[in-house]
């Protein structure tokens, strides 16, 4: 049987955004664990391999203590019954995401009928945020303080090196 006080938030993290980070600080008070499951999405070309990623969001996460950060590859349904929980966690942007979401949490649904998806809207501050907006900015603008708008401070210097 899975574990109702354990909880799985998945995505790409390429890199993770403040508005991530917001959902991630949100859910983990509400479970015992969260797992933050980075994937790697097929349709996209990733800035940061997978254990960059996964030592990117460890460090922006340290002082959430019921955080643990993990790669998967596959469905997320599989990763999510692969930690033993049965809840996963997905962050909704602006309106448009609700139908992306709706579809994905059905055929999740279809495909482990005892997960259960939680969804959780970003704030208003957060939501336009996404990992695409932030390359561009980070691409075309010096100013750190510009970026610290979208990422986590300690994010900045990877993001800049890995685009030079």
């Amino acid at each position: 049987m899975p574990d109702p006080r354990i909880a799985v938030y998945t995505g790409s993290f390429d890199p993770i955004t403040l508005g991530h980070l917001h959902i991630i600080r949100r859910a983990a008070p509400l479970f015992d664990q969260l797992v933050i499951g980075i994937g790697t999405n097929a349709e996209k070309t990733s800035l940061f391999a997978p254990t960059e990623r996964v030592e990117l969001v460890r460090e922006v996460t340290a002082e959430l203590p019921n955080v643990q950060v993990e790669t998967f590859q596959g469905l997320a349904v599989d990763f999510v019954r692969s930690v033993d929980a049965h809840v996963m966690i997905r962050g909704i942007r602006p309106l448009t995401d609700i139908a992306g979401e709706f579809t994905m949490m059905m055929a999740n649904h279809q495909l482990d009928p005892g997960i259960e998806t939680l969804f959780l809207m970003a704030a208003e501050r957060f939501a336009h945020i996404s990992s695409s907006l932030l390359k561009q900015i980070a691409a075309l603008s010096d100013d750190d303080e510009q970026l610290a708008k979208f990422v986590p401070r300690q994010i900045i210097k990877p993001l800049r090196n890995r685009l030079r």
